[in-house]
């Protein structure tokens, strides 16, 4: 196969090792910066070009789309998927994860737990809102965060109203959600490819921060899982549609709660705990992915040829 991993950037942990796992399995694999990709959209004939060059030959994708060029990058991502490339996640499903508000929605809709949250546009409702996840302290989030960026633990009913009002006074859409004491600044990260959990491992925030991403300087451990949150990651992963993701997840006194579900997960952290080949993985679901797709059209092409004789 000729593999595509959109990324900004070739030299990222994940990039690299995406490339090198894809090599190693005797394929073909460039990296394509997304942003820099542009569409030609004609009757019966949709094409992808990249820097000057037309790249519609690639057989599959493996999209690395950041938060901030979601819109685009999955439109990049829905023209291959409609000139028949297989793609590690499909378009649709990236958005609908990227969209907190849409995820926690859909998550909730399917019966999956998460912490108690709210949405909400007007100040004057910020009381009720407070109320509804069961008073200070309490979480706010960005929607369009990532990496622990734009998460306050507000850790009064006044500080929660500041910040939130603060927030609406910039015209930015948050979410207010419950804390989980009990989590004790610590949640889990399952790693899922084709439906099943292929690395797993407990992330810990550092002293005297309670978000527990690696990039805020959280440390990291493996992990087994429990049924229940593996059956939960799975089954948040199934409802968003998403084939290759992770889920993070609290650990809480009534089950596992996800927090999150992220369609471009970083490789290194994981990797790097489990010991696992996680890259190796996910090209080895592109194959069978591809495989199938090339199935259907050689029992076509059989057929004809038993008619024919």
């Amino acid at each position: 196969m000729k593999i595509a991993v959109l990324s900004t950037n070739k030299n990222l942990y994940s990039t690299k090792r995406l490339v090198e796992a894809a090599l190693k399995r005797g394929h073909e694999c460039v990296v394509l910066d997304h942003r820099q990709c542009y569409v030609g959209i004609k009757q019966g004939e949709p094409s992808i070009h990249y820097k000057g060059q037309d790249v519609s030959n690639i057989d599959a994708i493996i999209p690395r789309i950041g938060a901030s060029v979601t819109f685009y990058g999955s439109a990049i991502v829905r023209q291959f998927e409609i000139m028949g490339v297989v793609s590690a996640n499909p378009s649709q499903a990236i958005t609908r994860s990227r969209d907190k508000l849409r995820c926690m929605q859909i998550l909730s809709g399917a019966g999956i737990g998460m912490p108690i949250t709210g949405f909400a546009r007007q100040t004057n409702d910020v009381d009720d809102l407070i109320k509804m996840v069961g008073g200070a302290p309490l979480v706010i989030k960005l929607l369009e965060g990532t990496q622990g960026i734009g998460v306050v633990l507000a850790e009064t009913r006044k500080a929660a109203s500041s910040v939130i009002e603060a927030f609406y006074g910039l015209g930015n859409n948050i979410l207010i959600q419950e804390y989980i004491k009990e989590s004790r600044g610590a949640d889990i990260r399952a790693l899922i490819v084709n439906g099943k959990v292929v690395g797993a491992m407990k992330r810990t925030a550092k002293e005297g921060e309670f978000r527990s991403n690696l990039h805020r300087g959280g440390s990291a451990t493996v992990i087994k899982l429990t049924k229940a949150e593996k059956d939960t990651a799975l089954r948040a992963a199934s409802e968003l549609g998403l084939t290759v993701c992770g889920v993070d997840m609290l650990q809480a006194d009534r089950g596992p709660l996800v927090l999150e579900v992220n369609s471009s997960p970083g490789l290194e952290g994981i990797e790097k705990v489990t010991g696992k080949d996680i890259a190796n993985s996910i090209i080895e679901f592109l194959e069978k992915k591809h495989q199938l797709k090339r199935e259907p059209k050689e029992g076509k092409k059989k057929s004809k040829v038993g008619q024919t004789l």
